[in-house]
């Protein structure tokens, strides 16, 4: 069977047809992005200068910050050219990377997330003093969590763009991501992407459950405490990393 895949240009949805509209957006996303990078910039440079958050909780924060920064900057700085360029395309390569690099940081994210939960949520409630992770060990687990992420972006992109693109480029997203590539592909056959995108959902859904049925022991081991002194204290520690998974659940995933 032909292979109609050649390397043309892809093209994105657009908010508006006004060009007056489309100028407005770009500059509230361009207002938005560097609000978020000055943020995700700042906690980092906090935890780089400040030897009292040289901890492994903090350690796996700054890396989660610097992935947030990456992530954005895969998408948002296109759209906004996009918007004030009223030039909706994207190239092949370019496409490509998006897909590779949005799936490789949203999976070390929440490979992250999860050693941050098991590193310091679970010595905040169990009163386990015993130093978890050490500085190798911390390096290691941010090191895997790229290491995987990286394997399974490359998974879904080589997945994506080994389909047959035979008929409109036209992308229904802002922002290249597998299930709007499916829709424009003319591919009978998806084994590979579909081989794919069962793995990112099983990594995806265990990973959650785990962490849902920790915070479940956790919050159990919580009401059992004596002194509310400690449950303040715990409380205190698993919120923010709560807050984090809780939204980070509800990003929507670029699979």
């Amino acid at each position: 069977m032909t292979n109609y895949t050649v390397y043309k240009d892809f093209f994105f949805m657009e908010f508006s047809d006004s060009k007056q509209f489309q100028v407005l957006q770009g500059f509230l996303f361009l207002l938005i992005y560097l609000v978020s990078l000055m943020g995700n910039l700042l906690i980092i440079m906090l935890v780089t200068v400040d030897q009292c958050l040289h901890t492994p909780m903090y350690f796996f924060l700054k890396n989660v910050s610097f992935l947030n920064v990456c992530f954005i900057s895969v998408t948002v700085p296109k759209l906004i050219l996009s918007s004030l360029s009223h030039r909706s395309a994207i190239s092949f390569p370019g496409c490509v990377c998006q897909v590779l690099f949005m799936v490789s940081f949203d999976t070390s994210e929440l490979f992250l997330l999860k050693a941050m939960l098991y590193d310091h949520m679970w010595p905040s409630v169990t009163h386990y003093t015993m130093t978890i992770m050490n500085r190798a060990v911390c390096v290691q687990t941010v090191a895997a969590s790229w290491l995987f992420g990286s394997f399974l972006g490359a998974l879904y992109s080589y997945g994506s763009f080994s389909l047959s693109f035979c008929g409109s480029r036209k992308v229904p997203q802002f922002f290249c991501d597998v299930p709007s590539l499916l829709k424009i592909s003319c591919s009978m056959m998806h084994v590979t992407i579909d081989i794919s995108v069962i793995f990112g959902l099983i990594y995806g859904f265990f990973s959650l459950v785990s962490i849902g049925f920790s915070y479940c022991y956790i919050f159990n081991t919580m009401l059992r405490m004596p002194l509310l002194q400690g449950k303040s204290k715990a409380f205190s520690t698993c919120m923010p990393h709560l807050i984090v998974v809780s939204i980070f659940s509800q990003v929507p995933l670029p699979i």
